[in-house]
């Protein structure tokens, strides 16, 4: 099959590409297709993971290959992750299908995946290279799901990332804050597991930026690594999210507890090592502190939005 034909924007060595969307309603699909439309680079078709619950092979290819594309962006399983859903083996099939799919239409498959498919047991970041072995039953089919994609298509890209938060969905800030919200909420959060967190923002500006390279002909597969420049356990990314909050709603002085852990158990650790994606693409890593202030008030207007409607059904 010829290369799909690529016209340079206007004053840019980037493309234009088609680019399928695969779980456009997570929070990373949201901020990515507001950064791509608002960049308007690139021609975007994006469908909800309800549209991607395929029954047969057959669906999923159809899905696919109509719409022409030439890079296939995945964020569904990563964001079942995050936000606590169940995964099941039908999750790894549709994957496996997506990538067949992309394989025999010459399209790229760019797969986002997690830091969950590592135990957290080494006392370094870890590499791509360094074998998924988070034992769990969540941990088994991420792992399998990125194995899938490697062997059915040949033109892939597995981007791995820490724990996506943001102010809308199902996530670390929304998770949280909906617990402190409840009348007299609290947290009480461990200091054990360490990770980097990643801005549903960041995510898409590192999702775009690939997209961008890509569109210039570059090729490049493989796993990469991107998480935030600094590492938090639950305990201190609760304590920062309070510190934002506060301004916005009156929480008790211990809203957030440190649970006590047993002696002796060993810290566990899923930072990852980034510098493959900045050696390779130029991307660098960003800090998730700043990002927390703009969330936690996009957060707390979106709250104040969806109470609206109650309000006036109160006083009709």
């Amino acid at each position: 099959m010829p290369a799909p034909q690529r016209i340079p924007l206007r004053g840019t060595g980037v493309a234009l590409v088609k680019v399928l969307v695969l779980g456009s309603d997570t929070p990373l699909g949201h901020a990515l297709g507001a950064m791509l439309e608002r960049l308007g680079r690139h021609e975007v078709t994006a469908l909800t993971r309800a549209a991607c619950r395929w029954k047969s092979e057959r669906q999923a290819k159809k899905a696919v290959v109509r719409t022409r594309s030439d890079i296939v962006v995945d964020l569904r399983i990563s964001a079942a992750s995050d936000g606590g859903d169940p995964l099941q083996d039908i999750d790894v099939k549709r994957c496996h299908w997506v990538a067949k799919a992309s394989q025999r239409s010459a399209m790229t498959y760019l797969y986002v995946s997690t830091s969950r498919v590592f135990s957290g047991q080494l006392d370094r970041p870890y590499k791509e290279e360094d074998t998924p072995d988070n034992a769990t039953a969540a941990g088994d089919l991420l792992a399998r799901a990125e194995q899938v994609v490697q062997d059915s298509c040949e033109q892939h890209l597995i981007l791995r990332l820490g724990p996506v938060f943001s102010f809308e969905g199902t996530n670390l800030i929304t998770q949280m804050l909906g617990e402190l919200g409840h009348e007299g909420g609290s947290l009480v959060m461990d200091n054990n597991l360490r990770g980097c967190p990643v801005a549903a923002g960041d995510g898409a500006r590192v999702i775009s930026a690939l997209l961008d390279q890509l569109g210039t002909g570059m090729r490049a597969s493989g796993i990469y690594h991107y998480c935030s420049s600094d590492s938090a356990t639950y305990y201190e990314f609760a304590e920062a999210l309070l510190a934002s909050a506060s301004q916005f709603s009156q929480f008790s002085p211990d809203a957030v507890q440190l649970e006590r852990q047993p002696e002796g158990l060993a810290p566990l650790n899923r930072a990852l090592e980034c510098a493959r994606i900045r050696n390779t693409f130029a991307i660098k890593q960003a800090p998730w502190r700043s990002a927390i202030p703009g969330i936690v008030k996009q957060y707390y207007l979106e709250q104040k939005q969806q109470q609206k409607p109650a309000l006036k059904q109160q006083q009709s």
